[in-house]
């Protein structure tokens, strides 16, 4: 999907029905009057609990007696926020950031039979067997390396000449040469991701059905293309490209580090861009498509932004559904979620910066959008998984021992 994208003025990211309630259980909340909504959303540096609360406050506005309560995540996922409600016999009505799996999808509304769901990006990518669990407001891209304009000039570097790994790990040897942190990175959940920016980008363009190779036990991290990427990986960290400190800062640490000037590179998705923005940044960084061992450019992994989903045990989940379609239909819901987190929809423009054109035209350039969805899923808690291998690099681990620790952690899932 393509579409035009203008300078963002808004701020704020991404990483979550049916025809009647009769439909979705039997019972029936049409009456609005004195509803209270409870929505798990996802807070980051970009979508804070103000930017949500300001959202909702619309819909609000537009339903009198209807009020939406924020059920905020804290340092836990959405997921796990959801199921900790779920075990305590207390059930939110919509959760945002969650994708539901062939394990998960009996705890969520069958939204099939709606026919605005075939409007939103990606639903049938997203579908399990056939049926639509979870409408998203947009899409993102996430192979993307961020970089301070300043320090490639001081290292005498050429951004658009960087399309293999090895042209990458050159770059970040100059660059420390040039007195900068090469690479940017950070703990919590931010390694794994971007070491998913990476690979996913090169390995599944390669090979479009890895995922669901890897699931039928056919594919292996150990024997794949995945093991040069974490081979690349653990040789910067041993160079020093990667700082092992890093692991000590929070996302939100990591970026305003590489805001500030203090490293040269940042692998993040297009939800980067708010932030660049709002810092009044962005004429100061480029960007360019992630480097690969493969094709270049690459596709895009890439995935459904501001998804949202209805909780199948919701108190009022006529209203949940409702509520859903505003958020995922409405087009000034529409325009200020993408515009908060740089994200993109068919149809819908907003203003952006220079920098927000330069990811619009890598992702014209990409031959796709890589998604991990259907039979391409990986098994649910991959990405800690992932997240926990990768970090084991800095404490000591080899690449061999994280791929084989990937293997071995997907074959006990069963």
């Amino acid at each position: 999907m393509k579409t035009m994208w203008r300078r963002a003025s808004g701020l704020a990211l991404a990483p979550l029905v049916m025809a009647s309630a009769v439909a979705c259980g039997g019972e029936s909340d049409s009456a609005s009057e004195g509803t209270t909504l409870r929505v798990i959303v996802n807070i980051t540096p970009n979508l804070t609990e103000k930017y949500w609360n300001d959202l909702f406050d619309r819909y609000e506005k537009a339903n009198p007696g209807v009020t939406v309560k924020l059920e905020l995540t804290g340092t836990i996922s959405a997921d796990a926020k959801l199921r900790q409600d779920l075990a305590a016999g207390d059930p939110p009505d919509v959760a945002q950031q969650i994708i539901p799996t062939t394990e998960t999808a009996s705890l969520f509304a069958d939204l099939s039979n709606e026919s605005w769901t075939s409007k939103a990006p990606l639903t049938d990518q997203y579908a399990l067997d056939g049926k639509h669990y979870v409408v998203g407001v947009g899409e993102q891209i996430q192979s993307l390396v961020f970089y301070n304009k300043a320090a490639f000039t001081k290292a005498g570097l050429d951004a658009s000449a960087i399309h293999t790994m090895d042209q990458f790990t050159e770059a970040m040897g100059k660059l420390k040469d040039a007195g900068y942190k090469p690479l940017q990175t950070s703990g919590q959940w931010v390694t794994g991701a971007q070491f998913s920016m990476m690979a996913d980008a090169g390995v599944l363009t390669a090979d479009p059905q890895w995922t669901a190779k890897r699931n039928d036990g056919k594919a292996s991290f150990a024997k794949s293309g995945y093991l040069p990427y974490l081979e690349n990986y653990k040789g910067w960290i041993d160079k020093g490209y990667l700082e092992k400190s890093a692991l000590g800062l929070t996302y939100a640490d990591g970026q305003t580090a590489f805001l500030n000037g203090k490293s040269a590179m940042y692998i993040m998705g297009s939800y980067f861009v708010p932030a660049a923005d709002a810092a009044k940044k962005s004429d100061e960084i480029g960007v360019f498509s992630m480097p690969s061992d493969g094709a270049y450019p690459s596709g895009q992994f890439g995935n459904m932004s501001n998804p949202y989903v209805v909780v199948n045990k919701s108190r009022h989940k006529a209203e949940a559904i409702k509520f859903v379609k505003w958020a995922t239909t409405d087009p000034e819901a529409i325009k200020s979620q993408l515009a908060s987190d740089g994200n993109l929809r068919g149809g819908f423009t907003y203003p952006m910066s220079s920098l927000g054109t330069s990811v619009q035209q890598i992702l014209d350039k990409a031959p796709n959008v890589i998604v991990k969805s259907g039979a391409n899923q990986p098994i649910a808690g991959f990405s800690d998984e992932l997240n926990k291998q990768v970090q084991s690099l800095f404490t000591g681990s080899s690449a061999s021992k994280a791929a084989e620790g990937l293997d071995k952690w997907w074959n006990s899932q069963g």
